[in-house]
């Protein structure tokens, strides 16, 4: 066997391992994550998991998260209920702060306050134009001295970070064809995962 073939061999088996790697990679930490986060919640009280059946105290705590949810949402005592528990947290010295911080992070994903869910770009520059992805927070930044501007958060390729901004409103522009869904995997995955779904496909304003 010469060098040619030998290094022919060497190649056909790297790209055989990355191709694998590509295929088993996300399911392998997809399924890793899912277990992480089970063993987590199991552990919060470890004797009922140890004593019955492992996954038992996640299905207990996801099944006591919805019934609260559901309560709040549907019956007026519920909601009064919560209404008093967040207020007393919101006014109770040393828990208010971190309550508030959590509570603001988790509305602006989940929930009928949620934030990002007005996909916009940003340019940049005028020529040649560049645009950035971003998420409009606040329509109207007059009351902080800065009237005709909004916020914008704009996320971070492959890291859970990002930066906010403050533009024109005239230098956005709302992207209407494409759900906030779309646009944060977009974002994050670097453009790799596309900007389309079945019915429409993205297309950068003129």
């Amino acid at each position: 066997m010469n060098r040619k073939q030998h290094d022919r061999i060497l190649n056909t088996l790297a790209k055989s391992f990355f191709q694998g790697l590509l295929i088993i990679g996300p399911f392998a930490l997809t399924i890793w994550i899912i277990w992480y986060i089970v063993s987590s919640i199991d552990n919060i009280i470890p004797t009922i998991s140890e004593r019955t059946y492992p996954g038992i105290t996640f299905l207990i705590v996801i099944i006591s998260t919805t019934l609260i949810g559901y309560l709040g949402n549907k019956f007026i005592i519920g909601r009064v209920v919560v209404d008093s528990f967040d207020y007393l947290l919101e006014h109770t010295p040393g828990i208010k702060f971190i309550y508030t911080s959590l509570k603001d992070v988790m509305t602006s994903f989940v929930g009928d306050k949620k934030k990002f869910n007005k996909p916009v770009l940003i340019k940049t520059t005028e020529n040649p134009a560049i645009w950035r992805i971003g998420f409009l927070t606040q329509s109207d930044l007059s009351s902080v001295g800065f009237p005709n501007y909004v916020s914008v958060y704009v996320p971070h390729s492959y890291a859970v970070s990002g930066w906010v901004v403050f533009v024109l409103a005239t230098n956005i522009t709302i992207l209407e064809n494409v759900s906030a869904a779309q646009a944060m995997k977009f974002a994050v995955s670097g453009g790799v995962a596309g900007f389309h779904s079945d019915d429409n496909v993205f297309k950068a304003p003129e």
